[in-house]
């Protein structure tokens, strides 16, 4: 094999195998599959192709960059990842959480590991399982890297590994979004985003709720599911440790905020930006490993807007949130695999 193929399709590529229960085959000789999504332009695309030929040429390392339109990132994904499943090899998604959210459904379907290169605004994912923020330390680190079990979760039928939300939530990333192409892409804008969509904050859910034995009804502005602990560590949102393991590590945490005032607003804000957003009034936060929930919806409805891991779709009720059982094993530094986030017993 070359050191260092470019494409954009694969005449290899075939029909996806089943669901992987097993660590995965991994050939550390092999030419890993990297998917690169060309929604920030050929520039930008460029930049990311020097960074990851450098870093491979450098070390005499095949790959194969596989750069795809928004539109086609599903499809390469899946294709890759049986591609990955066939050479013995990972499939590794170069981008911010949307990429690695589609890189990681494929990978995980396929049963073939994952590797990151992330190019996201705040990382959480790849930071939490020690890959470094800078793309040519990540690469380099994918070199010397071995499959390790993180656990993922699911919201219906969509995979997701940080975050999933309901309400409010939703509404603010699709204002972030909105915030970015105008001002540009920073912590900054999504910040000044995030305050613009909690000050007009009105409109309340009304969910029904089952989680294990429990059942209740609850009007909520936002319901927000987390499965990374250094986000909500970071918020200051950690739950009380009601069930074996901890979120990440075999649960997940859920977060509800009741409908509140403008004033009230600002003092939740003020807690979040100072990492103690589980001591603000009005927050509920409890572990759960599976979750159905049911919105009242207007008659005629049938679906509800959710969030997972920056993007929002709609997705028909009931939402049923759970911990999957099988892990998706993730390219991590030899000796350093995070336990934090390992799938628990």
């Amino acid at each position: 094999m070359t050191p260092f193929r470019h494409t954009h399709a694969s005449s290899e590529m075939r029909t996806l195998p089943p669901l992987a229960a097993h660590a995965p085959r991994f050939d550390p000789a092999a030419g890993l599959l990297f998917v690169v999504n060309a929604a920030s332009g050929a520039h930008d695309v460029e930049a990311k192709r020097g960074v990851i030929e450098s870093v491979l040429s450098a070390h005499g390392c095949p790959g194969e960059l596989l750069v795809c339109r928004p539109a086609e990132l599903e499809r390469v994904a899946h294709e890759a990842a049986a591609l990955a499943v066939a050479r013995g090899t990972a499939v590794v998604a170069v981008g911010g959480d949307g990429s690695l959210n589609t890189v990681a459904q494929a990978a995980h379907a396929a049963g073939c590991p994952m590797g990151v290169i992330p190019y996201g605004t705040f990382n959480y994912f790849a930071r939490t399982h020690g890959i470094p923020t800078d793309p040519a330390a990540a690469v380099r680190l994918l070199l010397d890297a071995h499959p390790s079990p993180v656990q993922v979760a699911a919201l219906n039928n969509r995979l997701f590994l940080v975050n999933a939300s309901l309400g409010l939530y939703p509404e603010l990333l699709q204002d972030r979004e909105a915030y970015k192409a105008r001002f540009g892409r920073s912590r900054w804008v999504a910040l000044v985003a995030a305050v613009a969509t909690l000050l007009h904050a009105q409109r309340r859910l009304r969910l029904h709720i089952e989680t294990g034995s429990s059942v209740r009804d609850v009007q909520t502005l936002t319901l927000f599911v987390g499965n990374n602990r250094l986000q909500l560590a970071q918020l200051g949102a950690d739950p009380p440790d009601t069930l074996a393991g901890t979120p990440g590590h075999g649960s997940m945490a859920a977060l509800m905020l009741r409908p509140i005032g403008t004033l009230a607003m600002l003092k939740l804000m003020l807690h979040g930006a100072m990492g103690r957003l589980g001591e603000a009034a009005g927050v509920e936060s409890f572990e759960f490993h599976h979750m159905v929930i049911r919105p009242r919806l207007a008659p005629g409805r049938r679906t509800v807007v959710v969030a997972f891991d920056g993007e929002v779709a709609r997705m028909r009720s009931p939402i049923d949130i759970r911990v999957l059982a099988h892990p998706l094993y993730l390219l991590q530094a030899n000796g350093t695999a995070n336990m934090a986030n390992r799938p628990g017993a």
